[in-house]
């Protein structure tokens, strides 16, 4: 998926979560953490929009592990939450947006034709389905989601 498709993903995780987990206690932080918890798997990706912005870390990254591996993995989901709890124990919001901003990539991500190794480093391929990056059935998965955000705006904000 497009890093546009995962932005709204992660907002539209945090905001269901928000909504359906937490009873509308979601901070500003939190739902920042999840628009960046939504692409910083893909640092692995030099021209990713996290990767043309951290270019030497995600040159690095991407050369030790390539693309859609150990940073779409359930290894490097549980390390993030590990590095948030030891360094920012009293940041439960921020690492929760997070969290749920990773996951909400992994979910889009598996919903490609190359799909993830969601359990690197197991060589096995995760799929959900086998949709075309930034083909037209995206543009359109990215409409609903973005009517998705606005429909749960409505009827549990206002």
């Amino acid at each position: 998926m497009t890093g546009k498709t995962h932005f709204i993903g992660g907002i539209a995780a945090c905001q269901a979560a928000d909504i359906f987990l937490f009873n509308n206690d979601g901070s500003f932080g939190f739902y920042a953490a999840g628009f960046i918890g939504a692409l910083i798997p893909d640092i692995c990706h030099t021209h990713s929009k996290i990767g043309r912005r951290l270019p030497v870390l995600s040159k690095v990254i991407g050369s030790i592990f390539g693309h859609r591996t150990f940073t779409h993995s359930l290894l490097f989901l549980l390390l993030t939450n590990l590095l948030f709890l030891y360094f920012f124990p009293e940041q439960e919001a921020i690492r929760i947006g997070f969290l749920i901003g990773m996951i909400s990539h992994y979910v889009l991500d598996a919903m490609t034709v190359r799909g993830i190794r969601l359990f690197y480093p197991a060589s096995l391929r995760f799929r959900i389905a086998k949709l075309r990056t930034g083909g037209k059935i995206e543009g359109f998965f990215l409409v609903c989601l973005t009517l998705f955000i606005c429909w749960l705006y409505l009827r549990y904000q206002m």
